[in-house]
């Protein structure tokens, strides 16, 4: 009996399986132990073996294609067995058409079973598998670049239609919610078909491209497409191309002709179009000003941009500044991926776990003296950022508990320290990961900050940079904050917000001095951390910085 193959789910965190390559074909022989395929997972290539003795008669995903865990990959079976009810969710029909049988028992009921085997068989028949076998074409689909894209947005295409590409060249730059990163192509052949215009979105596993041979019928591979998955994004961009045919045909069909004025023979009523009223609305130019280019005098969008206001009658400017209005103006940007996935993940965070405060000062006389003692011998420019990223490690070595994350039904209480740095980008926040921070010297700590930093900021950050933090520092102390609370960054317990070093006055042993504090502010889940545990790691903290020389040790 057929049976199906399923994706496995081969790691603690993996989602989905990208198929590396099959080393079985359809027809092949299959028996226990055989490697059908090899895996590529969120860690690493593994090998695919079989369990089933049989026939390799059905492969559902083809090579350089993802599939969720538990989808189906493949079927093994009888050679010549009907596997397709398999694939439809339902028994076998051999086993309903035995149960009728026996209805027949005389030649009246006879023609009622022949009549309902028919209809069965009827609404058996699945439907028509588009045969794609003699395309030698490849679709190509947004790729999951980092475990948060659920999209992305292609950024510039490097190749475009009828271009020669070759395995391993970048096709196009895709802007994620971490970064900008290069599209790789796995096939050589001509580039068929774009389906995503620069500057567009499409959803992770989205059609953007067709790459094969020179003439390749890629529309029905398109379609094909279509039918084997529930979602076809890449089939929603005909669409917008039409309309945008349909906004530029005026501009095709318009003859180049001498500015006429804009008032035509049939009176006073202007000839101009809806958007070009609207734009000269917004921009306040007077209508009746603006010769028009279209047809029979027709004013049109490109005549508003291009207009230039003469200057006005000395009565007309006085009324105007009499008047003293403005006018009102707006603009209005697309979103991008990072912004979008920064409101989803922060809001979740902010409205899904239950955040409280812990507050601070701490005293950084001692902490101004030991850095610029250390930068005299430092071979890199120790900040006093560094110096938090040091103490903090430290002080969650000795409260493991905040160095935690909440995950629903457990608490997971992590042995490694990995602190996540925030950086402003210009489209909004990344946070780079110093990985083992309590192991690392203090010039070491300054090193990979300076490094990660510049690369969120050229966007040149890998996966492998932001994934896997424990806990996370934001610092606006170098823009004048003296405090602030930060929201917390999942799947982190806690963040730790910094402010600026302020010189105020202090009271010490009765005597007041003038004195260097700095504020820190601790956001905790409450679902993991208690009050108590946020104010013991921030005493521990306070005593770290208050006395610099004990985190070297």
């Amino acid at each position: 009996m057929a049976e199906i193959i399923r994706m496995p789910k081969m790691s603690d965190t993996m989602e989905e399986g990208v198929i590396a390559a099959w080393l079985k074909k359809v027809g092949d022989s299959v028996k226990p132990g055989d490697i059908l395929a090899e895996v590529e997972t969120d860690k690493a290539t593994m090998e695919l073996e079989s369990y089933d003795e049989g026939v390799l008669l059905y492969i559902g995903v083809k090579e350089k294609d993802a599939v969720p865990v538990n989808g189906v990959i493949a079927i093994i079976g009888e050679k010549g067995e009907d596997y397709q009810h398999l694939l439809d969710g339902g028994d076998s029909p051999k086993a309903e058409k035995q149960e009728e049988a026996p209805k027949a028992d005389n030649k009246e009921d006879a023609p009622k079973v022949e009549e309902e085997k028919a209809e069965a068989t009827k609404s058996e028949v699945p439907v028509e598998k588009i045969d794609v076998s003699n395309i030698n074409a490849t679709v190509i689909t947004m790729p999951k670049m980092s475990d948060t894209m659920q999209e992305g947005t292609i950024a510039t295409w490097l190749k475009k239609v009828g271009d020669d590409v070759k395995s391993g060249e970048i096709i196009a730059e895709v802007e994620t919610d971490k970064a900008t990163m290069e599209l790789e192509s796995y096939d050589d052949g001509v580039l068929l078909y774009i389906g995503v215009e620069a500057g567009d979105s499409v959803a992770v596993d989205g059609v953007i491209a067709v790459i094969g041979e020179k003439g390749a019928d890629f529309e029905t591979l398109l379609k094909a497409q279509k039918s084997d998955s529930s979602a076809a994004p890449a089939e929603a961009n005909p669409a917008p191309v039409a309309e945008t045919k349909k906004e530029e045909a005026p501009k095709a069909a318009a003859p180049v002709a001498n500015s006429a004025p804009a008032t035509t023979a049939e009176g006073d009523r202007m000839k101009i179009s809806p958007l070009a009223k609207k734009m000269a609305e917004d921009k306040g130019i007077d209508i009746r000003a603006v010769s028009g280019s279209g047809d029979g005098g027709r004013v049109i969008k490109r005549d508003v941009e291009n207009f230039i206001p003469t200057a006005a009658p000395q009565a007309a400017a006085a009324v105007a500044a009499s008047s003293g209005l403005g006018v009102e103006s707006f603009k209005e940007e697309k979103v991008s991926q990072m912004r979008k996935v920064i409101a989803k993940r922060l809001a979740e965070s902010k409205f899904g776990a239950p955040h409280f405060y812990v507050t601070m000062e701490i005293n950084m006389d001692k902490a101004i003296e030991a850095r610029k003692s250390m930068n005299e011998i430092s071979p890199v420019k120790i900040s006093f950022n560094d110096m938090v990223i040091k103490a903090t490690a430290s002080a969650l070595r000795q409260h493991p508990k905040v160095n935690s994350s909440w995950l629903g039904d457990k608490i997971r209480y992590n042995d490694h320290i990995h602190i996540g740095m925030a950086v402003a980008v210009d489209e909004g926040l990344l946070v780079p990961v110093i990985r083992f921070a309590d192991s690392l010297s203090l010039s070491q700590i300054s090193t990979q900050a300076k490094s990660l930093g510049g690369k969120a900021k050229t966007k040149e950050l890998q996966p492998k940079d932001w994934e896997g933090n424990t806990f996370t520092i934001s610092n606006l102390g170098m823009f004048g904050v003296d405090e602030f609370t930060a929201i917390i960054n999942p799947p982190d317990a806690c963040i730790l917000a910094i402010g600026g070093i302020k010189e105020t006055v202090i009271v010490k042993d009765g005597q007041m001095k003038i004195g260097n504090l700095m504020k820190v502010t601790l956001s905790c889940d409450h679902r993991v951390v208690d009050g108590s545990i946020g104010a013991a790691f921030l005493i521990t903290l306070k005593s770290l910085l208050e006395d610099p020389v004990r985190i070297l040790v």
